[in-house]
């Protein structure tokens, strides 16, 4: 169930990313789907499974360095226009990251 969360989370903030910095609409284009893809992929084979931490305070970092920096940059961008398009989730978002910095 987490999975499949932080999948779509994922997903709303590169289209989100996708369409304010390369005037996409509708679909992604081949650098934002290409990474959406590579971002999926490092999350299935995430050694946590559910118990997974976000990855910007996890101790093992599975990106390689260019898809890490691409990333942060989309949710850099991304992060503060959620609480616009998709409020709850970036608050449930938020939350989530005080519990778990708290542990």
């Amino acid at each position: 169930m987490k999975k499949q969360k932080e999948s779509e989370v994922v997903t709303l903030m590169i289209s989100i990313y996708c369409k304010k910095k390369h005037g996409c609409s509708g679909e992604l284009c081949a650098d934002c789907a290409e990474l959406l893809e590579y971002v999926k992929l490092r999350r299935n084979r995430c050694p946590w499974g559910d118990n997974k931490p976000f990855c910007s305070s996890c101790k093992i970092h599975c990106y390689i360095p260019k898809m890490r920096k691409r990333i942060k940059d989309v949710m850099r961008f991304s992060g503060p226009r959620m609480l616009l398009y998709h409020p709850v989730i970036a608050i449930r978002h938020l939350v989530e990251t005080q519990r778990q910095k708290k542990k």
